[in-house]
C-alpha cells in the first residue's frame, strides 16, 4: 500500500504535532477491520475511524453537540439556501489547499445516484461555490436535520479524485474499488501510513493540521482482533491501549487486573433481525414457490419464539436493554409505550404457524456477523435454538462482517442481524428514511429485506421536511409502531457500549460509540 509520509514529514510530526506532553503511539483493537478507505460507507466503524483522516463541514463533539469543522460558520440565507463559510488556511495531506470546490465535487459525490451513502442528505439539491471559501447548499425544501446529515459527509480533495478517476462512487460493499477505496488524502488529524487489510492499519500525526490538538498522540496502530480472548489478552498484557468491544464476560476481570478497566454505558444502537418479506422465493428454505415470511403470521410466530429476557440476561449479563422498536429511548421518536415488546409465548407461536399453513414447521436461512456486535453469534446460536423449539429450523452462518453485510446487501439472506445507530442524524427518520421504504432516490437505502408500507412511506417523505418538532416526533412515533405491529424487523436490544483501555488512557466514552483518538492523552 502506498506510503504518504516520508521520513523528514514522520520527523517533522513527532517534533510538532502534538500537545505539549510527550507524543505517545496509540495501540487499539476492534472485533473487525475498517472496510475500505473511502468514507462514503454506510458502516459505523468505518467511518467513524476514517473520521481521524478526513473531515466534514461540520462535526459532533463528544457530548453530540453540533461545532464548526471545516466551516467556520454558516447561516441561512433563503429557506432552501444555506451558506458555508469555510475554513482558511486548510491543507490536504498531500498539500492541496482546501476550497469550496472540494465542498461541491464531494457532496455531489456523495449524493451520486450510485453512492452508497446518499440517502445521508436526501434533500440537497445542488452545490454552488460563491467563491474560493464559500458554498451553498441548494435544498429542495425545509431540512430540520440537515446539519446531523453533514456530520458523516467527509470531504476529498477534488483534484485528487480527479487525478486518480475516483469522482464517481463505488460501493465496496459489492466488491466494488477505486484508488479512494484503498488510499487516502484528507485534511484531519491523522494522515495514512500504511495498510494491511485484516492485519494493521498505521496513522501517523498531521503537523499541518488546522486544529488545535487535544492529544498527545503521534501515531495510531490499528489491529482487527476477531477474538474476544485474543483482544483482553493483548490489553491485560500491555500490548494494546485500548479494545472494544470489551466481552461483557471479562469485565470483572479487567476490572480486577490493577491494569486495565472498562468503560461502560447504555448505547444508541439497536440490534435487530431483518426478514426477507418482500422476495418471491426464500434464498434457504424448504418452502418453494412462495415466501412464508410474506405472511405475517409467520412473522409473528418468528418473533413470539424468541425469548429476549433470557438473551438479556443469560448472553449480556444483564447488561443490555431489550427493545420494541427501532430506536433507542435517547432518540427523536421513542415512545415507550411502542417499546413494549410482544410476549414471548411459544404455545402462540406454533398455532400462528399452523393457521399459516405450517403445522409441521418449517426451514428458513439465518445469517449473522461473528465479529460486529456485542456477542453477535452467541445470541444468534440461541435464537436458532428457540425458534427450533416451534418447528422452525434456521440454518445459521455466521461469518465475518464483511462477508456478512455483502451477502445480506444482495438479498441473499433469509433473516440477518443488523445493528443501526442512526448515526449520523441521531434521530429516528434515520431508520425509517433507510430501512422501511422502498428504494427510490435517497430512500430505502438499507433495506434488503423489501419492506414497505403506504402509510409509512408517506410519513417519511413529511418527517423529512416537517420543523414542528413534537409534530415530526408524533409522526416517527407511528411510523415505528406501524412497522412493530407488522413484525417488518424484530428489534431485540440495544447493545452496551463496552470499551476497556489501559490504566494511564484518557479517552472520553461518547454515545455513539465512536472512539475519537484527537481527544486522547497516553501517559
Amino acid at each position: 500500500m502506498r506510503t504518504f509520509m516520508a521520513a523528514a514529514l514522520v520527523a517533522a510530526a513527532l517534533a510538532g504535532g502534538t500537545t505539549g506532553a510527550t507524543a505517545k503511539t496509540f495501540r487499539f483493537a476492534y472485533s473487525g477491520d475498517v472496510a475500505t478507505m473511502d468514507p462514503y460507507i454506510p458502516e459505523t466503524f468505518t467511518q467513524s475511524f476514517l473520521h481521524h483522516i478526513y473531515e466534514p463541514l461540520v462535526r459532533f463533539t463528544a457530548d453530540l453537540k453540533i461545532e464548526p469543522a471545516l466551516a467556520e460558520r454558516w447561516e441561512v440565507v433563503e429557506p432552501t439556501r444555506v451558506r458555508f463559510h469555510l475554513r482558511k488556511g486548510v491543507a490536504f495531506h498531500e498539500g492541496g489547499s482546501f476550497t469550496a470546490r472540494d465542498v461541491v465535487v464531494s457532496l455531489k459525490r456523495a449524493t451520486h445516484p450510485d453512492s452508497p451513502v446518499k440517502g445521508n442528505l436526501p434533500a440537497l439539491k445542488d452545490v454552488v461555490a460563491v467563491d474560493d471559501h464559500t458554498v451553498d447548499l441548494i435544498l429542495t425544501g425545509p431540512t430540520p436535520l440537515l446539519y446531523n446529515f453533514l456530520t458523516n459527509m467527509f470531504i476529498f480533495d477534488a483534484e485528487w479524485l480527479e487525478a486518480h478517476d475516483a469522482v464517481k462512487p463505488v460501493d465496496s460493499r459489492k466488491g466494488e474499488t477505486t484508488y479512494a477505496t484503498t488510499n487516502t488524502n484528507g485534511t484531519g488529524p491523522f494522515m495514512l501510513e500504511s495498510r494491511r487489510p485484516d492485519a494493521k492499519t498505521v496513522l501517523v500525526v498531521n503537523p499541518k493540521w488546522w486544529d488545535k490538538p487535544q492529544h498527545n498522540i503521534d501515531r495510531i496502530e490499528f489491529t482487527p482482533i476477531k477474538s474476544d480472548a485474543t483482544r483482553v489478552a493483548a490489553l491485560l498484557s500491555g500490548e494494546l491501549d485500548l479494545i472494544y468491544p470489551s466481552p461483557l464476560q471479562d469485565s470483572a476481570r479487567i476490572n480486577g487486573s490493577g491494569t486495565a478497566k472498562t468503560l461502560e454505558a447504555p448505547g444508541l444502537r439497536t440490534i435487530m433481525m431483518g426478514l426477507n418479506v418482500g422476495a418471491a422465493e426464500l434464498n434457504a428454505s424448504d418452502v418453494k414457490g412462495k415466501n412464508p415470511l410474506a405472511d405475517i403470521r409467520v412473522r409473528e410466530a418468528v418473533y413470539r419464539a424468541i425469548n429476549m429476557d433470557l438473551i438479556q440476561k443469560k448472553i449480556m449479563r444483564g447488561k443490555s436493554r431489550n427493545a420494541g422498536i427501532l430506536v433507542a429511548p435517547e432518540i427523536p421518536g421513542f415512545d415507550a409505550a411502542a417499546n413494549e415488546r410482544v410476549p414471548f409465548d411459544e404455545g402462540k407461536s406454533k398455532a400462528l404457524l399452523a393457521e399459516a399453513g405450517y403445522p409441521n414447521g418449517l426451514q428458513i436461512g439465518m445469517n449473522c456477523p461473528n465479529e460486529a456486535y456485542v456477542n453477535d453469534e452467541e445470541i444468534c446460536q440461541a435464537m436458532a435454538a428457540m425458534l427450533a423449539r416451534v418447528g422452525i429450523k434456521a440454518n445459521l452462518t455466521a461469518q465475518a462482517r464483511s462477508a456478512h453485510f455483502a451477502k445480506v446487501g444482495k438479498g441473499q439472506s433469509d433473516m440477518f442481524m443488523v445493528g443501526w445507530a442512526t448515526l449520523p442524524m441521531v434521530d429516528s427518520y434515520s431508520v425509517i428514511s433507510a430501512m422501511l421504504t422502498k428504494p427510490e432516490g435517497s430512500y430505502g437505502t438499507w433495506n434488503p429485506g423489501k419492506y414497505s408500507n403506504p402509510k409509512i412511506e408517506e410519513i417519511a417523505r413529511k418527517v423529512a421536511v416537517e420543523l414542528d418538532e413534537p409534530k415530526r416526533r408524533a409522526m416517527m412515533t407511528e411510523a415505528l409502531t406501524i412497522a412493530k405491529n407488522e413484525f417488518a424487523w424484530m428489534a431485540l436490544h440495544q447493545q452496551p457500549m463496552s470499551w476497556a483501555v489501559r490504566n494511564g488512557v484518557n479517552l472520553k466514552q461518547s454515545a455513539d460509540d465512536t472512539v475519537r483518538i484527537w481527544t486522547a492523552t497516553v501517559d
